[in-house]
């Protein structure tokens, strides 16, 4: 898994926007939509913090992108996020045909994360993307973000 500064570029903006979703009041996630070109067309943070459980930023990246991509389109693109897919966003991911997925970190991780601060576990197990998405290309974790993913999540659900 070699990544390129623009993956790593990508990541940030991941992490910049999980910290305005932490600041909102809601989960801190969030994910950026590239197009083959380099582009991004879509970015978004989570939004789960009135109550609807599926606002995630990866299953409104498929949403947006299945509106709005052509099916050619959706395969060339990469879908960078905070953290690894859970099994809907995966699900998602595949269903829509999107292409390649680079997460900062891995759902076991988060999972990790949060039973060392006591936190619920989520009613999702942290499955690998490519278990739910078999034919998905999935790059991370990326150890360079760790710490400050983990004191984000650390930051909402310290108990």
């Amino acid at each position: 898994m070699a990544l390129s500064a623009a993956d790593l570029t990508h990541l940030s903006r991941c992490v910049q926007l999980a910290g305005e979703a932490l600041e909102a009041g809601d989960a801190p996630f969030g994910s950026v939509l590239v197009d083959g070109d380099g582009r991004v067309l879509y970015e978004d943070r989570n939004r789960t913090g009135g109550g609807d459980a599926t606002r995630h930023p990866e299953f409104a990246i498929a949403r947006w992108a299945a509106t709005n991509l052509a099916p050619v389109r959706r395969i060339r693109a990469t879908v960078y996020t905070s953290c690894e897919h859970c099994a809907m966003c995966a699900a998602a991911h595949a269903w829509v045909g999107l292409g390649r997925i680079v997460y900062a970190t891995s759902a076991a991780q988060l999972h990790g994360w949060l039973a060392e601060v006591g936190a619920p576990a989520p009613p999702v197990a942290p499955l690998p993307i490519t278990v739910v998405a078999p034919k998905a290309v999935a790059d991370g974790p990326i150890p360079e973000f760790a710490d400050e993913l983990k004191a984000l999540y650390q930051a909402r659900y310290r108990s």
